[in-house]
């Protein structure tokens, strides 16, 4: 896939727009440095430590691009609690010459309403078949959190998609991460491109992806092996005894 392709090309922060570069969320250094993003036709990781405001310009990038701000398709507009930040209105994405043929936005601390608000909806004459059915046609409550994310991924990403995703990692055990590097391979090979702010070590390995790492200076793109993320699992993974020795040293002390 190249550039040409993608459905959305980059994200560019209006800084001749911002009010104040000390206020949430412009003075968040992922905010504060940006100046533009350029997405991988496939897939794109921002990757960073909590509050480094990954999930912060993530959202707004979905906003833009016309999702719900709790989650959804274009076609979702309910609002639980208005909790997103402004700062959709002063960036600006570029879209490539393809239109995407289906989206979603799938963030994972609000998922719980996006399946409240789909069953609502079927509680209603819809004229045609209900929205649960596009989502394997089982409640997503009456699922486990990971089930209902993995139903969201099986039945309802479609190809030729532009699928924007935060932590999607949440509520997937090792095993089932593997599922969705799995099932994100299948909707890119049927031209789908992805745009994802994750922990996981797991998901973050597909291949020729690109990734971005939320710093003090803004945005990096750097590599997988060169991650936080990838260098703390390595480490613990390839002697754990050591590393809980060191992490718990100060526990063992206080005990005495």
């Amino acid at each position: 896939m190249t550039l040409s392709s993608s459905f959305a090309i980059d994200v560019t922060l209006r800084r001749d727009s911002v009010p104040d570069f000390d206020r949430y969320p412009f003075h968040l250094p992922v905010v504060r440095h940006l100046q533009v993003l350029t997405f991988h036709p496939a897939v794109t990781f921002i990757v960073g430590e909590n509050g480094s405001g990954k999930s912060t310009l993530l959202e707004a990038i979905a906003v833009a691009l016309g999702f719900n701000a709790e989650g959804g398709s274009r076609n979702f507009n309910f609002g639980t609690r208005a909790s997103h930040s402004v700062l959709h209105e002063y960036i600006q994405v570029a879209r490539g010459f393809r239109r995407p043929r289906d989206g979603y936005f799938l963030r994972a601390e609000s998922f719980f309403n996006v399946a409240t608000n789909i069953e609502a909806l079927d509680e209603e004459p819809q004229g045609g078949p209900p929205v649960i059915s596009y989502h394997g046609g089982r409640s997503l409550h009456e699922q486990s959190h990971g089930e209902s994310f993995m139903a969201l991924l099986t039945h309802r990403f479609g190809p030729k998609g532009l699928y924007v995703m935060d932590e999607p990692e949440a509520a997937l055990s090792p095993q089932r991460q593997l599922a969705v590097l799995a099932r994100i391979h299948q909707l890119v090979k049927q031209g789908s491109q992805f745009i994802i702010a994750t922990h996981s070590p797991i998901l973050m390995a597909y291949p020729d992806a690109k990734i971005y790492s939320c710093t003090a200076d803004g945005l990096r793109r750097t590599d997988y092996e060169d991650t936080e993320h990838y260098q703390v699992m390595r480490d613990f993974l390839a002697n754990p005894q050591r590393m809980l020795e060191v992490l718990l040293a100060d526990g063992k002390q206080d005990s005495g």
